[in-house]
């Protein structure tokens, strides 16, 4: 075959095996955001390219991904728990922030120990565990220097009385966690067993400095094309 050929047919193929990732993204995203449309677009957009973006690295494929959006009160449901295979929502729930983090809105983070504040990224779970906060669940921070203390931090999803709709409605907020993503006790349990061992959880603020740094939110071409490569493999 001619060189000349050659150079076309590969750039072809190229561009049809990256094409097929970002394909899939587009039709994940329109499908949950179908699923919840009271929920921000443009973040379930960024939380389905970091997913997308953490198998194009060698991460496994998972079967839920959970996103908040810390950019709306702890009054508002602000947590969507989706099951990625049959593209539906699970959950849709309160979730708290950390108490360093601020009142009714948080406007403050931090992956720093002792620092009582939530961390922003996206993690990966871990296993389920029962500690001084009941059914709890271990998740791993992806991302350095903005949530890759998570463990060591200990912070997990776990429920808390704190978290109620009633306390919202008297104090105008609901109450704060150490950091963690403390959910509604009646709910905790059911949502920690959807989303233990290896799935992944995206944490949204509209803060400049990660949302320029993240490696998961800005995939670059090469990371897309290896994606590419693989999805096409399978």
């Amino acid at each position: 075959m001619a060189p000349l050929r050659f150079g076309y047919l590969l750039a072809g193929l190229l561009f049809i095996a990256m094409s097929v990732p970002s394909a899939y993204a587009d039709s994940l995203s329109a499908a949950l955001i179908k699923a919840a449309p009271n929920a921000n677009a443009n973040v379930i957009n960024l939380a389905v390219r970091a997913s997308q973006c953490s198998i194009a690295q060698g991460a496994a494929p998972v079967q839920r991904l959970a996103i908040i959006d810390y950019s709306l009160p702890s009054t508002e449901q602000r947590l969507w728990v989706f099951d990625l295979k049959k593209r539906k929502l699970l959950f849709h729930e309160l979730v708290a922030h950390g108490r360093n983090s601020g009142e009714n809105m948080a406007v403050n983070f931090s992956n720093q120990n002792e620092s009582f504040a939530t961390s922003l990224g996206l993690y990966r779970t871990q296993q389920s565990y029962v500690g001084q906060n009941g059914y709890s669940l271990r998740m791993e921070g992806l991302e350095p220097g903005f949530n890759d203390n998570a463990l060591d931090r200990a912070i997990v999803i776990h429920g808390a009385p704190y978290v109620s709709p009633v306390l919202a409605r008297i104090n105008g907020r609901i109450g704060r966690s150490l950091g963690c993503p403390a959910v509604r006790p009646a709910v905790a349990r059911r949502l920690i067993d959807s989303m233990k061992d290896g799935q992944l959880l995206f944490s949204y603020y509209p803060d400049q400095r990660w949302l320029k740094s993240s490696s998961y939110i800005n995939c670059g071409s090469g990371t897309m094309a290896s994606a590419a490569k693989t999805t096409v493999r399978k």
